[in-house]
């Protein structure tokens, strides 16, 4: 549903204080002393506008988000952390509706406003996960867009029945599809990658692979990536997501891999992780490869960390990317808001007339302010309508 609302006083990415109009949930004008009679008007007190965050890589399906402190068990392995997770979806423990809903509405009071979530399709939980986040995708459609992949955390191959499954999930309204360290998880690169881009050939989906594998291997699956984006056309539909090989310091190792990805439009999705080598998002930006970041699992049996903020999360990346200068935070900023947009295909993204109004307001003097404190969220706007107020969602969170 979209909503008119006149915002006064408010400054766009900090330039000259101004007033804002929305007109059906598009941004209708900007300018000093405009009138709107009849419609709601909120003063945003001089407040920075940023556009709404997108958190283009999260797990909304898994999140211990409310559910109190879990000690954290899994071993330091990838297979180990599979592994424990599937031990716990086997309970029953997680319900990935209430789950899904719970850190939706946590994201939603720090701003964001689009989320690209992985949610896992296996032996275990088979389809379960779907369902609930579809539920909440559904329930919550006024206040968030949500877009789903279909992600194979278990792999594909080693898990009877998952590619059908996988099948399944694109049927019920996933839009993309995942995928998973080819070499590393089913250890059978041609034909994990078969399976992800016949799917996404046969759909007509995007693709968006976690790519944890790091240093020639990872390079391995990568090449490998790059040429079925290659041979299908699929140019502009790829996502790589980690793509941990991409901060190896070898130089012969990652310059043809940027090339080729900056060649054939391929993004990469970071989170800025401390415990592994990351893609340098200077570097990629410079190349023109389109960069997005995500929180990745928040509070749940992979990580106790986290809290759904992508602010905070461009805090890391600029951490992460030795970022000081207020440019390089800006970049930071930018890639938790139009780098998601344009790695999402997001329409009428900004904060320009005719752009989606879905906007945020914080008390911040400046974008690179914004992201090296963090502040509070004055208000969150989703499509005209009044989503969160002073840093507390609207919607009732279950």
């Amino acid at each position: 549903m979209s909503h008119d609302l006149l915002l006064r006083n408010v400054r766009p990415m900090g330039g000259p204080t101004t007033d804002v109009l929305i007109r059906a949930g598009r941004i209708a004008g900007l300018g000093s002393g405009l009138e709107a009679p009849g419609i709601a008007v909120e003063d945003g007190g001089g407040a920075l506008m940023i556009p709404g965050l997108v958190e283009a890589h999260t797990h909304l399906d898994k999140s211990f988000w409310g559910m109190g402190w879990r000690p954290h068990r899994a071993g330091p392995t990838v297979l180990d952390k599979i592994e424990a997770e599937r031990q716990l979806r086997a309970t029953g423990q997680i319900d990935p509706a209430r789950q899904s809903a719970r850190l939706l509405m946590q994201a939603l009071r720090m701003g964001t406003t689009h989320i690209r979530t992985h949610v896992d399709v296996d032996d275990v939980g088979r389809l379960a996960g779907l369902e609930g986040v579809l539920a909440t995708r559904a329930d919550h459609a006024d206040v968030m867009d949500v877009e789903i992949v279909a992600f194979p955390q278990s792999g594909i191959l080693t898990r009877p029945g998952v590619a059908a499954l996988m099948e399944d999930a694109l049927r019920m309204g996933a839009e993309v599809v995942g995928g998973l360290d080819p070499c590393a998880i089913d250890r059978d690169p041609k034909g994990h990658l078969d399976v992800v881009f016949g799917l996404a050939e046969r759909f007509g989906r995007p693709v968006d692979i976690h790519l944890h594998e790091g240093g020639s291997m990872g390079a391995f699956s990568m090449e490998l990536i790059l040429e079925r984006t290659r041979a299908l056309g699929l140019q502009g539909q790829v996502t790589v997501s980690h793509a941990f090989c991409l901060g190896d310091p070898d130089a012969a190792l990652v310059n043809p891999l940027l090339e080729a990805m900056a060649a054939l439009d391929v993004a990469v999705a970071t989170t800025a992780p401390a415990s592994r080598p990351v893609p340098a998002v200077a570097r990629l930006r410079a190349l023109g490869i389109r960069v997005c970041a995500g929180s990745d699992g928040v509070r749940d049996s992979w990580n106790p960390y986290g809290t759904a903020d992508m602010l905070e999360r461009a805090m890391l990346v600029g951490l992460r990317n030795n970022f000081r200068r207020d440019d390089e935070l800006e970049l930071a900023l930018q890639v938790c808001t139009h780098g998601g947009a344009s790695v999402l295909r997001l329409g009428d993204y900004g904060l320009e007339p005719g752009c989606n109004a879905d906007i945020v307001l914080l008390g911040a003097e400046t974008p690179a302010e914004a992201v090296a404190a963090h502040p509070p969220r004055c208000l969150v706007v989703k499509r005209g309508l009044v989503v969160a107020r002073n840093g507390e969602a609207l919607s009732k969170t279950p």
